[in-house]
């Protein structure tokens, strides 16, 4: 192949990893693998400059926005950063930018986390947000205005007056939109639970929910955001990057808390490697430090290269990527009934921690990925996120992979399996499945439902297998006399238990709500319902078209609830609750004679 037919070859392979990963959310490769790419077609281009084209990946960032929002054209080119891997490639930086500037000119630093969301521009006139866009392809992104309005971290206005400043009768700010870690699995799970489409990290997570086509969607998602820079400014002069930062802060904007000031590169090089045993410690994913020479106007006056600026570098972290060997597949089910599928996989360090299981999402992503038994699969964890398959290694393929099947019966009470059309879960349709019980129970107890501290998951367990609980509504007719029977069981033990459980009467009908496990029904709306309807019994005979009515509540949760008090088991069950004592209605208010 020569040299201008790869180049061809590697300028559409970038192009379609761009357009996977910008618009459909839903990359292919690891960052680390095209970052190999992107390398390889800048040293060709470097070596063959009359190969260079304007359309190159080079020459600018990200890829076309979908077509489903309107058009924003940026103020000024939103580009990304070349990027570094270790601390030579940071002197090397240095020494390149050095042959541009007067002979021993003295260069300090900002370091930021290099925070992997969506990147957003942020307009305001007068002190009003007036528009958001995506980045989109660096000249143009996506107006998603509406769904940004509903980050609560957002500022709808900038202050007329904050620690003496006016608001700017112009400004445009950078940031990114990400996706909390200690949200995104919940959030995965109660996506697989309701049988929808689950994400693959918090960075797809961000984007999918900011690219809502409704907004409502949006506002139920917990995306956050920080900012970074300003695009295009009037009335406003900063030319520090330390001070920009303080000035946004001023403002009202999220500033990251572990943006850091270096006098030297040597303490740049120190940022870098304090950063690594931390970066799992951020509750967002952080793959690398941005280094800014913090004189913007200096940093400015050095130009760029290609879709580069060449007053900044990103410095990335080490990959928390393995590959490994799939050993086995491993199906839990829900409390909802739900199959999930989970690697076993061949022990692997990833970023200090040792990985043996993953999750798989769903069946439909096996197949889509065409995730065999025995493939070498590319393993990845970011920070408390359960690891998980990324895909699996094709040329590394010897013909005994064997391919999943999709589960015709349930693995633990070996009923045959049922699919709801336009699901992508697969559901265990036997309310008496003992594990689903297990994890109905679970959740009942949780914290955020009847809130039964001394009610674990062990005790669940045992008191499935002796069968002294055969639905929720049991736990309230527990005897003593019972548990003192059982292995472990002494009288504090069983005293502790009963006291929780007797306290649990108490918790208000919200709670009881949601710990009845209704698909869509969390705290939230069960709030809502209740504060609209009173108490559940009012909500068992209210229909699909009154619950609708209900702020909040859409046809989908109406559904849901509609057919959940409708199945004459959940009756039952419900009559069980009423006769154990438990709270149905609200408390009316007294007021004052």
């Amino acid at each position: 192949m020569t040299p201008a037919e790869r180049i061809i070859h590697l300028r559409e392979e970038i192009n379609y990893h761009l357009y996977r990963y910008h618009v459909l959310d839903a990359p292919v490769i690891s960052d680390a693998e095209y970052d190999a790419l992107f390398r390889q077609l800048v040293e060709l281009e470097a070596v063959h400059p009359d190969l260079v084209t304007p359309d190159s990946p080079t020459q600018r960032a990200g890829a076309a926005p979908l077509d489903a929002f309107a058009k924003v054209v940026h103020p000024a080119p939103i580009l990304s950063l070349s990027n570094a891997f270790n601390e030579a490639d940071l002197r090397a930086w240095r020494a390149r930018i050095g042959r541009l500037l007067p002979p021993d000119t003295e260069l300090d630093y900002v370091v930021e986390p290099k925070i992997d969301g969506l990147s957003v521009v942020l307009t305001y006139r007068d002190g009003l947000f007036v528009q958001g866009a995506t980045r989109g392809n660096g000249e143009e992104g996506e107006d998603v205005t509406q769904n940004l309005r509903t980050i609560g971290r957002l500022p709808r206005r900038i202050p007329v007056q904050r620690n003496g400043r006016p608001a700017p009768p112009y400004l445009v700010v950078r940031g990114e939109v990400y996706f909390p870690l200690d949200k995104f699995e919940h959030f995965n799970n109660a996506l697989l639970e309701a049988g929808e489409r689950t994400y693959m990290n918090p960075r797809n997570a961000a984007a999918g929910s900011l690219r809502q086509l409704d907004s409502r969607i949006t506002a139920a998602r917990p995306l956050s955001l920080l900012c970074y820079d300003f695009i295009a400014w009037e009335g406003v002069d900063i030319p520090r990057q330390w001070d920009r930062l303080a000035y946004l802060r001023e403002m009202g904007f999220p500033v990251s808390p572990d943006v850091s000031y270096c006098a030297t590169l040597d303490e740049v090089a120190r940022a870098y490697e304090a950063w690594l045993p931390r970066r799992n410690t951020i509750n967002y994913e952080v793959d690398g430090i941005v280094v800014k020479i913090n004189d913007r106007v200096l940093a400015d006056t050095l130009g760029y290269v290609g879709r580069e600026p060449r007053g900044a570098i990103a410095t990335k972290f080490p990959a928390q990527e393995k590959t490994t060997k799939f050993l086995a597949l491993n199906v839990n089910v829900g409390r909802t009934g739900v199959l999930a599928p989970n690697a076993v996989l061949e022990p692997v360090e990833i970023g200090g921690v040792i990985v043996q299981n993953a999750t798989l999402h769903n069946f439909d992503e096996i197949a889509r990925k065409d995730i065999r038994l025995g493939d070498t699969v590319l393993v990845k964890r970011a920070g408390d996120v359960i690891p998980y398959v990324v895909g699996p290694v094709l040329e590394l393929r010897d013909g005994t992979e064997q391919v999943i099947q999709l589960p015709t019966h349930c693995p633990f009470c070996q009923e045959p399996v049922v699919r709801i059309p336009g699901e992508v879960a697969i559901y265990c349709d036997n309310p008496t499945c003992p594990e689903q019980l297990v994890r109905r129970i679970e959740y009942f107890v949780s914290r955020g439902a009847m809130d039964i501290e001394t009610f674990g998951s062990q005790t669940a367990v045992l008191l499935i297998e002796k069968g002294l609980i055969k639905d929720v509504a049991d736990v309230y007719f527990l005897k003593r006399e019972a548990l003192l029977s059982l292995e472990g069981y002494k009288e504090k033990k069983v005293d502790n238990l009963l006291a929780g459980i007797q306290a649990s009467r108490e918790r208000p009908p919200e709670r009881l709500l949601t710990a009845l496990g209704i698909r869509f029904v969390g705290s939230v709306v069960a709030g809502l319902l209740l504060q609209d309807l009173g108490g559940i019994d009012e909500m068992a005979a209210a229909d699909q078209v009154r619950l609708e009515s209900i702020e909040g509540i859409g046809p989908q949760t109406a559904a849901a609830v509609v057919a959940w008090f409708r199945d004459e088991r959940n009756q039952k069950l419900l009559d069980k609750l009423r006769a154990a004592g438990l709270r149905f209605r609200k408390e009316q208010a007294t007021i004052p004679a």
